[in-house]
């Protein structure tokens, strides 16, 4: 039931994002026929009526669907985050392996920025007495 409802909300929006751009702006930048002439597909006022109620249409179908997809979601068994589900490596790289190998982008992160070891003084010779 979502697969459906997902795909008929796609086909929407690409029916919206069409209809949209036939209008025609102010300037009548991306309107069918250019100037608006009578060599249009569509001519003058029944063009701008047959857009606008398209879009009017569309629109609340979009709106329809996104309630509908929402509600579905929350309806969901679905508990989790995605995030969740991501797997996590317990075992160490060992150091000769390739970057990547057992470790997460994050703990090679966090190895980079590990201080160096101190290093041991050397003993210092005794002051005579």
């Amino acid at each position: 039931m979502e697969s459906i409802l997902i795909v008929i909300h796609l086909l929407i929006v690409s029916a919206l994002a069409v209809v949209v751009l036939l209008q025609r702006s102010e300037g009548g930048g991306l309107g069918l026929g250019g100037g608006g002439g009578p060599t249009g597909l569509f001519t003058g006022r029944g063009q701008a009526n047959l857009l606008t109620r398209t879009t009017a249409i569309l629109g609340a179908a979009f709106f329809v669907t996104s309630l509908a997809l929402s509600i579905l979601a929350a309806r969901s068994n679905n508990t989790g985050s995605p995030l969740d589900l991501i797997p996590t490596t317990t075992t160490p790289s060992t150091p000769g392996a390739p970057a990547g190998q057992g470790q997460g982008v994050l703990d090679q992160l966090r190895g980079a920025q590990q201080p160096a070891p101190a290093v041991p003084a050397a003993p210092q010779p005794e002051a005579p007495k």
